[in-house]
């Protein structure tokens, strides 16, 4: 049995890590900006981003179907286990969310999210303001949960490394090679 993630499962999640606090410090950022044109080239970065987040935890969870995690260590207790494990469904249930979210909240805002700038996704709402403002809330509130997640994620790995002395935090860590390693 294996201890180590999958090379292409620890690419795809330092990917979907570096991509996530690009794309929310970018949100952040480029919020409160005033109108124009140079905010609605970020705004459709934000976008593009989001739109190739999606596509990749789709990746993620089709690589994952066919390649199940290592176990995790005998020393967690079955409650530790278990809540490992819904905070990983949820971090998903998240990454799909957040993207859906924006994508509606651009459709009922009347503005089409065209993918880098060339592939133009249909609207999944009419345009509806009332509705894009609220949408806009869920939008914000699911980031925030990620953000806290995200936090709790970090720590964790931390600890199990840091006190527990475990695997948990360097089986997902890239391979560096060693000198005489092939």
């Amino acid at each position: 049995m294996t201890t180590r993630y999958t090379d292409t499962a620890i690419s795809l999640h330092w990917l979907m890590a570096v991509g996530l606090v690009g794309t929310f410090a970018l949100g952040v950022y480029m919020h409160d900006l005033p109108f124009s044109p140079a905010k609605l080239q970020l705004y459709s970065w934000h976008k593009w981003a989001g739109v190739t987040l999606f596509a990749l935890v789709l990746s993620r969870l089709a690589w994952r179907a066919g390649h199940p995690p290592p176990a995790l260590p005998d020393t967690m207790t079955a409650t530790m286990q278990r809540a490992a494990g819904l905070v990983h469904v949820v971090l998903y249930l998240l990454m799909l969310a957040i993207p859906l979210s924006g994508w509606l909240m651009s459709s009922a805002k009347g503005v089409t999210t065209v993918w880098f700038g060339v592939l133009p996704l249909p609207d999944l709402l009419g345009k509806d303001k009332a509705l894009g403002d609220l949408l806009f809330g869920v939008h914000k509130a699911l980031n925030l949960t990620l953000l806290g997640l995200v936090i709790a994620h970090i720590g964790a790995a931390l600890k199990h490394h840091l006190v527990d002395r475990d695997d948990v935090l360097t089986r997902m860590l890239p391979r560096h090679k060693r000198q005489g390693d092939t």
